[in-house]
């Protein structure tokens, strides 16, 4: 049974894991480095105001480091020791091809 401090962390992150869309902008920041939601919005089917919003729900998991809701610009990058799966640039994926 986990530790009764690391459920609310958990439900956190499985409930931004969940998502789809926020796990494209997981790959996407894994693989590109830090972008502001109107970057991510350039690159993904999903409008810069629906981006930020699932930003601040990854934010609020500790899956990405930045202020994607501050509206300053600020850029977002994922957090590595959050995200356990290795981006294709990693050199995990790099020695295997595969993500496991």
């Amino acid at each position: 049974m986990p530790h009764p401090d690391q459920e609310p962390v958990a439900q956190a992150v499985f409930t931004a894991l969940a998502d789809p869309t926020r796990r494209g902008i997981l790959a996407e920041l894994a693989a590109r480095g830090p972008a502001t939601a109107t970057d991510l919005a350039a690159r993904l089917p999903i409008s810069r105001q629906a981006i930020a919003k699932h930003l601040d729900l990854l934010s609020d998991a500790g899956l990405v480091r930045g202020s994607p809701g501050s509206g300053d610009g600020s850029a977002t990058g994922c957090r590595p020791d959050r995200w356990p799966w290795p981006s294709r640039s990693s050199p995990r994926w790099r020695a295997t091809g595969t993500a496991t």
